[in-house]
């Protein structure tokens, strides 16, 4: 059984696993998959083709306190297009995780993912970049600094090579 509270918002072919949560102000983008045992609470806001694996946590306060509520002014982690969210993954709001970027299971976020990037650790750190199919991707060799390019999906455009500022 999983709980979807009244005002939550959820767009089309939305898929949420057993025993979750979707609080009232929570946005779940068209396509987006919820595992199993996920809570998004509101300040939550997922966009297009998102996948959230098992467990995975999201907070809207950064420093909670009982005696102290934050209602209603929680704060916002915003999850792009495309992006995953690994399972057990903890994302400390305020944060942006990227279209297309990959964090990690086990990884805890504190600070904005960029698009592609690919995180892990606690605190989350930068190890590599994701092609929008998902896999890694790796340099083009043809001389361009930070020109990446998909070996797997040869689909063209963004799906096979990105161009990555500082990578």
């Amino acid at each position: 059984m999983s709980i979807v509270a009244p005002g939550a918002e959820l767009g089309p072919d939305v898929v949420v696993g057993a025993f979750c949560f979707v609080a009232a102000g929570a946005v779940l983008g068209a396509g987006t998959r919820v595992q199993s045992h996920t809570s998004i609470w509101d300040g939550v806001i997922l966009g297009a083709d998102v996948f959230v694996g098992p467990g995975a946590i999201f907070t809207n306060v950064r420093h909670p306190r009982a005696a102290f509520p934050r209602a209603p002014n929680w704060e916002r982690t915003f999850v792009e297009d495309g992006a995953t969210i690994g399972a057990g993954a903890i994302l400390v709001a305020p944060v942006r995780v990227g279209n297309n970027a990959m964090v990690a299971a086990g990884a805890v976020v504190v600070r904005d993912v960029p698009a592609h990037a690919i995180v892990a650790g606690n605190p989350a750190s930068l190890v590599g970049w994701a092609c929008e199919c998902g896999e890694t991707l790796h340099d083009s060799g043809e001389g361009a600094p930070h020109d990446l390019r998909c070996r797997a999906c040869e689909k063209g455009g963004v799906s096979s090579r990105v161009t990555v500022p500082g990578a």
